[in-house]
């Protein structure tokens, strides 16, 4: 199996395996001594990149609130941690978690400062590598949602103060860089030119979703992330599980997206089904497995900082790993694209 390569993370000096292991099963589907050795079997194989969230696990709910930043926090006492690359997030407003800070209200500088407190309690450190907001607190589309609603606009704290509320956080040692989650074009310009403007710490990265059945991100996103140096940690790269193929033969075969049904409302769109029997059919023609083109082709994209993938096992990871650093040749890709102008993000 080869190995990850690194690269710097946006315009920063944080240099990040291009595979990344994603925790939000850890509490829920995936149990502390499983997580723990999938902790250990990445960092064996170079992947020294960890993300969670305070909302973690997912499905979210009370119960396993901030149980995957715990899980590994238990971990991360046994490693040496400047071996270990750490992000998490802070959960935006609007999500109708109420058990999360008692709302949370806003992304302003009280929410933030409790919810980084938070984190760095359960991780069981004294520092953040990549602290990222969740989703924005701005009315904008997002999590399946696919049109802009101007009717839905409300009061909000300005990109200002949080920028100021983040660069505190900077100033004090406890986060090194910080990022976007779920970001359009538009916020990350903000972003970016109000930290210009106002000399405060820059967003280095985004987190959106990105696989073979919605590449909305190359539309407009890419061309902003390159011109303004953030770079795309990729997740949901084989689309809940679609991508695998499992569902075409069973749609009620066992998985995340059987047992938590409202979670996948993005892939009931229409065109999902053609366009994920479409890659199954190219994948074995090819003398390949479907999740091997599924990662692969994300891995390979030139504007994909770090593919984020998780698992519910280690058996399961110990399979994900080596099909994400398959390599794709050129032929393949032209191929692929040729779907995609057939079934054009089916799943945005």
């Amino acid at each position: 199996m080869t190995t990850p390569k690194h690269r710097p993370l946006g315009n920063s000096a944080l240099i990040v395996p291009d595979i990344c292991l994603g925790t939000m099963t850890f509490g829920e589907q995936t149990n502390e001594a499983d997580a723990h050795a999938q902790l250990d079997f990445a960092l064996a194989q170079g992947i020294n990149f960890i993300d969670t969230a305070e909302m973690y696990a997912v499905p979210p709910r009370p119960e396993t609130c901030g149980a995957s930043e715990t899980i590994v926090g238990r971990w991360l006492k046994h490693v040496p941690r400047d071996r270990v690359i750490i992000a998490t997030k802070v959960a935006g407003p609007s999500r109708n978690l109420d058990w999360i800070r008692n709302g949370p209200p806003a992304l302003d500088r009280t929410n933030i400062r409790a919810a980084i407190e938070g984190s760095l309690r359960r991780l069981q450190t004294d520092y953040i590598d990549l602290y990222q907001l969740h989703w924005p607190e701005r009315n904008q589309p997002m999590f399946g949602q696919w049109q802009f609603d101007p009717d839905k606009e409300r009061t909000c704290t300005p990109i200002s103060e949080q920028l100021v509320a983040l660069a505190e956080l900077v100033r004090e040692g406890k986060v090194r860089q910080i990022g976007v989650s779920n970001e359009h074009p538009w916020g990350i310009m903000e972003f970016r030119r109000i930290a210009a403007a106002c000399g405060l710490p820059t967003i280095v990265s985004t987190q959106n979703a990105y696989n073979l059945l919605n590449r909305t991100f190359e539309t407009g996103l890419a061309e902003v992330c390159h011109r303004e140096q953030v770079g795309l940690l990729a997740y949901s790269p084989l689309a809940f599980g679609h991508l695998t193929g499992k569902y075409l033969a069973d749609p009620a075969t066992p998985g995340r997206l059987t047992q938590w049904p409202a979670f996948g409302q993005r892939y009931t769109k229409p065109n999902v089904a053609a366009a994920v029997a479409a890659y199954v059919d190219l994948a074995h023609r090819h003398g390949l497995t479907p999740t091997q083109l599924a990662l692969g082709f994300v891995r390979s994209r030139w504007f994909v900082a770090s593919t984020i993938i998780g698992a519910s096992s280690l058996r399961q990871l110990q399979e994900t790993l080596p099909a994400t650093l398959t390599p794709l040749p050129e032929s393949l890709l032209a191929e692929i694209d040729t779907i995609h102008l057939r079934y054009t993000n089916p799943a945005p």
